[in-house]
């Protein structure tokens, strides 16, 4: 088969926060933002990667999803606890450094880990928790 991973998805509660974290502090490319006030959707993604991309969501959007559920995932984006994704590049310091300066959340600095990957860890504005391993 021949499947690529074309789009995750991340939650936000400030859809101008995620934004701006993606665009101005990773640097992603703004793809789409469609809706408005505070129900967007909004696609980024990495520069020269345009088959790759996440769409930022309003927590809870699906019609399936009850009123209580939207509670419990609103509770567990403010823990940390609901969404993350993994990244990487080449050049761990380099990006920690920037996303540092942004006065983002730092969950791990750099760091060897005992399985043989370097990487490092920080929350986006939603809590969502971001992985970003160095490419070796």
């Amino acid at each position: 088969m021949d499947i690529t991973i074309h789009t995750a998805s991340l939650p936000y509660d400030d859809p101008d926060a995620s934004l701006a974290f993606y665009r101005d502090v990773l640097g992603f490319e703004v793809r789409g933002d469609a809706g408005q006030g505070r129900t967007r959707w909004i696609t980024v993604g990495p520069a020269g990667q345009p088959g790759t991309s996440i769409l930022l969501t309003p927590p809870g959007a699906d019609p399936g999803v009850t009123e209580g559920e939207r509670r419990m995932i609103t509770e567990m984006m403010a823990k940390g606890t609901y969404g993350w994704i993994l990244l990487a590049t080449p050049d761990v310091n380099a990006v920690f450094e920037k996303v540092q300066a942004g006065d983002t959340e730092v969950v791990q600095e750099p760091t060897e880990q005992p399985y043989g990957i370097r990487d490092c860890a920080f929350r986006d504005p939603a809590g969502n928790l971001v992985r970003i391993q160095e490419l070796r």
